[in-house]
């Protein structure tokens, strides 16, 4: 009877126990990508079903694409789970597309040194027209100004971060209800953001951090791959080696090693432009290049073509990724580019200056490789007798007078296999 009481009311007190608390942590340090978005979603969707209390995005990224960070700004706004962004460490910043994600979140929060917005001026490698452009900062500037408003924080330095591209640090962030609070590190986030209430679409709800446990969800091998491919330098340099892969396999049949390296780069570099805003008509300048350099080896333009192939081919990369915002900060390195342009140009003037070396060389075979050559007459040459010339034997006619046996001889014409000589001795 007292064994059953006992455990009535172990089971009446159990409910009432604290539990362990755990929180859901991903890291962001890198450009804002259709990959970044899938690991954002797939953390709310961790921290959902383990029923933790928040989810926590360690943030530090320059920007990235303004598509990516809409999807983000959508899966945080309709989160059944609170979010927190957070950008750390001290040194990171959260700028340009990461401006929206960071005021999208339940609860904003930055580090000691860091900042918020724009901290440079981002360089387009493709203007936009006049109206074109007004379109997209209208845009972009309504889309954060809702953004500001469903979560309470100040509107108008908002719509400023996009129209003037401005930046805070986290103190002035602070003071000006940018964000919702400063921490040195995790640990004194746990410790801040405890007891916070957070609208939900479901609710109300409050998190209780303090101790919580921190569980790391890691990108997979997967994601880190797709991450580095939507790199537009490194979709770049595939894109390159792809071509020149498959070239030298057509001009080298049965090499097989170039041309499974180029079909291999040339797919990884088809899924990186399918992540990536390209500029078609950035890609036909390049494949157009790499055609007159082509040309050039084949028809002597006097090294036109090869002008033209390195002007068209410099212009293509340099407007391959198409930046529709000044808050799209993906571009491909100048260097990468200089690089690659310089590298093609000093290939194919290479094999242009070989072959041009190649026509000038002395002929070695067949009739003019014969005609010039000295040898000695094996016999009396009066006309006809026979004469060896480089260890071969070869019947030989006299041009002019008779040639004794053992005389030094100059070919100086073939007749069907039957050489013209003259006498040198003397």
């Amino acid at each position: 009877m007292k064994r059953r009481i006992a455990f009535s009311s172990l089971c009446f007190l159990l409910p009432l126990l604290p539990v362990a608390q755990s929180v859901v942590s991903i890291k962001i340090n890198g450009t804002i990508n259709p990959v970044t978005a899938d690991y954002i979603h797939r953390g709310i969707e961790k921290t959902y079903s383990q029923h933790a209390e928040c989810l926590i995005i360690e943030l530090n990224t320059p920007g990235g694409l303004l598509k990516s960070s809409r999807v983000i700004v959508g899966d945080l706004l309709g989160s059944p789970v609170p979010v927190v962004v957070f950008v750390y460490p001290s040194g990171a910043q959260a700028g340009s597309a990461g401006v929206f994600i960071t005021l999208s979140a339940h609860i904003a929060a930055m580090a000691p040194g860091t900042n918020l917005g724009a901290a440079h001026p981002v360089e387009m490698q493709q203007q936009p027209d006049s109206i074109m452009n007004s379109k997209i900062t209208n845009d972009a500037a309504a889309f954060i100004r809702s953004i500001a408003e469903k979560r309470h924080r100040d509107v108008q330095w908002a719509e400023t971060a996009v129209r003037n591209s401005v930046s805070v640090s986290e103190s002035e962030a602070l003071k000006n209800k940018i964000i919702d609070l400063v921490a040195a590190n995790t640990e004194d986030l746990l410790e801040k953001i405890n007891g916070q209430s957070v609208e939900l679409p479901t609710g109300t709800r409050v998190i209780h951090t303090k101790g919580a446990h921190i569980d790391l969800l890691e990108m997979g091998f997967v994601e880190k791959i797709l991450n580095i491919l939507c790199d537009p330098t490194i979709a770049y340099i595939l894109m390159m080696l792809g071509m020149y892969g498959l070239l030298f396999e057509l001009y080298n049949p049965g090499a097989i090693f170039p041309g499974i390296v180029g079909v291999i780069a040339l797919v990884l570099a088809f899924y990186s432009f399918h992540t990536l805003p390209v500029n078609y008509a950035g890609l036909s300048l390049i494949i157009f290049g790499v055609i007159l350099f082509l040309l050039e080896i084949k028809i002597v333009s006097h090294g036109l073509l090869a002008i033209g192939g390195a002007v068209s081919l410099l212009i293509g990369s340099l407007m391959l990724i198409r930046t529709g915002s000044t808050f799209e900060v993906l571009r491909i390195s100048r260097a990468a580019i200089f690089t690659s342009v310089a590298l093609s140009v000093l290939f194919f003037l290479g094999i242009i200056g070989l072959g041009l070396k190649a026509q000038r060389r002395t002929p070695v075979t067949g009739v003019e490789g014969i005609i010039g050559q000295t040898g000695i007459s094996l016999e009396p040459l009066s006309p006809a007798g026979t004469v060896q010339i480089h260890s071969e034997i070869w019947r030989a006619i006299t041009v002019g007078e008779s040639i004794g046996k053992g005389e030094k001889v100059r070919v100086v014409g073939l007749d069907n296999l039957t050489l013209h000589v003259k006498s040198i001795t003397g």
